[in-house]
């Protein structure tokens, strides 16, 4: 059973860092893919980054390109977003999402192609 757990989150100025951690504290099988998800107060979960299990292809949204940085973790099903330069507008809660399917990259940004989802930890950026 998948267990995908999220810690790293908190408040921040804009400007500052944080560092998102996921682990999958029960599987056994390594993923194809992780990625993480955003959702704002009152808008619809948004893909932010995605990594394939080679860790050697990585993807993000325009939005947050240049700025975060998606690597797999060294214990297997582990997935670090490394966030910098943070803006007011990144303020979301941050879900971790995972496949043991390889997700076509054209699905990557596609919530429905990850069957496991964390709890979410929330970032908050003030100006």
């Amino acid at each position: 059973q998948v267990q995908l757990v999220e810690s790293g989150g908190g408040m921040v100025q804009a400007g500052g860092s944080l560092r998102l951690s996921c682990a999958d504290a029960a599987g056994t099988l390594s993923m194809s893919n992780m990625a993480w998800f955003r959702q704002a107060q009152g808008k619809e979960r948004e893909f932010v980054a995605a990594i394939r299990s080679t860790g050697t292809n990585t993807w993000y949204s325009n939005s947050v390109k240049g700025r975060f940085a998606i690597s797999r973790g060294n214990v297997k099903n582990t997935v670090v977003l490394q966030m910098n330069s943070l803006k007011p507008d990144d303020t979301a809660t941050y879900y971790c999402a995972a496949s043991y399917n390889r997700v076509i990259q054209s699905r990557l940004g596609d919530k429905v192609a990850y069957p496991y989802w964390g709890q979410g930890t929330q970032v908050t950026v003030s100006s």
